[in-house]
């Protein structure tokens, strides 16, 4: 019974000790991108879909059906002021941003600004989820609910 005993209580301060010597869970969010990794001028080159099938979505950001992206071309400055002009040559004036949240996907999120809008004013808006951006390639993706899933619209984009 003696030898249970310390072999259970060897056994606790094992236990203890492998523990309290672990390895402590951060708090910080190792997700947080830089917005200068946005500036500069991005072709959208692909679209394609993650969860969805192609077609399920019929117009993207209020304008045109996803695959219009496709070679679109976005403009995006450090003061946050953009552009992006499709394929067809139509053109929209835009104010982005990077959101970077600690219990949230960080997401590059924009604005439609039309003649004499005001960027603090304009509250009707698009978040994409990032997916990744090193500077040269980049992948944004707008979540779509699907029942209790999310599906994705992913846009791959590469920097001119």
């Amino acid at each position: 019974m003696k030898k249970i005993l310390l072999a259970a209580v060897a056994l606790l301060a094992i236990t203890l000790i492998f523990t309290s010597c672990g390895v402590q869970k951060s708090t910080i969010n190792n997700n947080i991108v830089s917005r200068g990794k946005f500036v500069g001028t991005w072709t959208l080159t692909a679209v394609t879909y993650d969860g969805l099938l192609p077609g399920a979505v019929q117009v993207v950001f209020n304008q045109a059906p996803p695959q219009s992206f496709t070679n679109s071309t976005w403009k995006l400055t450090n003061s946050g002021n953009g552009s992006y002009t499709l394929a067809d040559g139509t053109s929209q004036t835009i104010f982005w941003s990077v959101l970077n949240g600690d219990s949230m996907d960080t997401m590059f999120q924009f604005k439609k600004l039309f003649e004499g809008d005001n960027a603090q004013k304009v509250d009707d808006g698009y978040r994409l989820v990032i997916g990744s951006n090193n500077g040269s390639s980049m992948v944004l993706k707008t979540p779509i609910a699907v029942g209790d899933k999310t599906g994705y619209i992913v846009y791959s984009f590469s920097k001119k």
